[in-house]
């Protein structure tokens, strides 16, 4: 899948290009489109200086998290829900366990631990599918949520906007939350419409009523700010749950007798190694989208788009971080090419800027995740998986669009 989005933009970029220069004669095309290919070359090592410090920080404290047992609260704090909604799982199976491990990791941005846990719950679940090819019901509940993208903080889009010289990278804190809410609450309303779950259980509801009413009740709060006041509070909830988040981890930690120090260095020289094999990826997909946009390809797919929008009578400054989201669900490394494109063509405290990391933060890799997590057990027949996976994800730009208006329009 990734080798032929790679080719495409690049085949797309040249067709492009050879329309301008014969068609339009802009034989200087060629020209932008090669020194595009070495700008994006230098952005992607200046984001990797960032990436290799933020990473470390990040995963060093995570580490502390998960030697103190956090993770596992969490994971036992989510066990009854998971029960309920996955009825055809036995309680006490081990693959409960791994599921609410996975989103406890998920949630507090445990990326590289997440997706090993997330096999392991899949291999797990498969040994209870009497199908070995088709999904089973507790199979798609699983995927479609991890795929929903609900994280708790996005340090990843905070790095970035920060890279990039954004006055407050935590800006868009609040934006992200409920958009990737959003994105969850219909990507499991949607499977519990497919496999006629029980919501109405008393279990189900003692965890869903109160979230819903803490969130309505916030949004409720935030629906009497103005955007200035908007933009303040977004900021100041964004620091204070990171720092916060810290400092719990640093507490907690010492309280349980780990040694913060050694725990820290042993997950920040992880985060390293993280960070060093990420650069290659960087590099090709920046270079790639620099080459398509450089071809005018991108400006074309975007204006066409503007002419509906406008045709339509509707704002159209969403339409500059619409790449972000097209290309999301089938590459991840692809969108966060697109998001720092945008964010160095039209500005990092742009709307098109700040709305792009939204969709980044609140949508997840559906294709990948589908590829990865079904073909790890050889499931070939996904049944509703893909469906309810594109809508969680297309209510994730909707709600991101929306707030992001509310936010900074």
């Amino acid at each position: 899948m990734l080798n032929g989005l790679w080719l495409g933009f690049f085949l797309v970029a040249a067709l492009t290009a050879l329309s301008r220069w014969l068609l339009g004669g802009e034989p200087t095309v060629f020209a932008a489109m090669v020194e595009s290919l070495f700008a994006m070359a230098k952005l992607s090592v200046e984001v990797m200086v960032l990436l290799f410090g933020t990473l470390t920080l990040w995963l060093g404290f995570l580490r502390i998290a998960e030697k103190a047992g956090l993770v596992e609260g969490l994971a036992r704090l989510l066990g009854p829900l998971f029960r309920r909604l996955m009825p055809e799982v036995p309680e006490g199976h081990p693959a409960i366990g791994l599921i609410t491990l996975n989103f406890a990791a998920n949630g507090l941005g445990l990326d590289n631990a997440a997706t090993p846990i997330g096999l392991k719950a899949m291999k797990a679940l498969q040994e209870l599918n009497p199908s070995s090819t088709t999904a089973s019901n507790a199979q798609i509940l699983f995927l479609v949520l991890n795929a929903s993208s609900l994280t708790l903080l996005p340090v990843t889009i905070f790095m970035y906007r920060a890279q990039q010289g954004a006055a407050d990278p935590t800006l868009v804190f609040l934006p992200i939350l409920l958009a990737t809410s959003a994105s969850t609450l219909v990507g499991l309303l949607s499977v519990a419409f497919m496999q006629r779950l029980r919501l109405w259980d008393p279990v189900v509801l003692a965890y869903l009523i109160p979230g819903a009413i803490a969130l309505g009740a916030f949004m409720a709060l935030l629906a009497g700010l103005s955007a200035t006041a908007l933009a303040q509070l977004s900021s100041l909830l964004g620091n204070l749950t990171l720092f916060g988040l810290i400092m719990l981890f640093l507490v907690i930690g010492w309280l349980r007798k780990v040694p913060v120090y050694e725990t820290f260095v042993e997950g920040a020289k992880e985060g390293f190694d993280v960070a060093k094999n990420l650069l290659p990826y960087l590099v090709a997909m920046l270079c790639a989208v620099g080459v398509l946009r450089a071809s005018g390809a991108l400006e074309m797919l975007l204006g066409g788009i503007r002419w509906v929008v406008e045709g339509l009578g509707w704002d159209t400054r969403f339409v500059d971080a619409l790449p972000t989201a097209l290309v999301k669900p089938f590459s991840g490394s692809a969108a966060r090419a697109m998001l720092l494109e945008t964010m160095q063509s039209q500005g990092v405290d742009s709307f098109a800027g700040r709305l792009a990391a939204t969709v980044q933060g609140s949508t997840e890799t559906t294709f990948y995740v589908l590829a990865v997590y079904f073909g790890s057990v050889g499931i070939q027949r996904a049944r509703h998986a893909v469906g309810c996976a594109l809508l969680a994800d297309l209510a994730g730009v909707l709600a991101s669009i929306a707030v992001c208006y509310w936010f900074f329009g």
